[in-house]
């Protein structure tokens, strides 16, 4: 594949405030989380819906993980049913 065509198959996520995981590679979950939430602070949206899906959970802990870590993130819980229940987590993010 040549420099091009990786370029082209690039997705520009839009920061709004929701994030679906489905379609991307747990080996990039650590950075595209950290990068998305600062990109949705510096945009003012402090509540982020995180789509992990409900499968056998290992993804939700592994997404759990990485929030509990990170500064930026004052808490986080599952979304209520109308919002994906088990699948989802809403984040609360602290202003700096």
């Amino acid at each position: 594949m040549t420099d091009n065509n990786r370029e082209e198959a690039s997705v520009e996520i839009p920061v709004d405030g929701v994030l679906d995981l489905h379609t991307f590679s747990p080996s990039d979950l650590p950075s595209l989380l950290e990068e998305y939430l600062e990109l949705c602070l510096h945009k003012d949206i402090l509540e982020v819906r995180i789509i992990h899906g409900k499968g056998t959970g290992v993804l939700r802990e592994r997404v759990h993980a990485l929030l509990r870590r990170m500064p930026s993130v004052a808490s986080y819980s599952l979304a209520p049913p109308e919002a994906g229940g088990w699948g989802a987590t809403l984040v609360q993010l602290r202003k700096e």
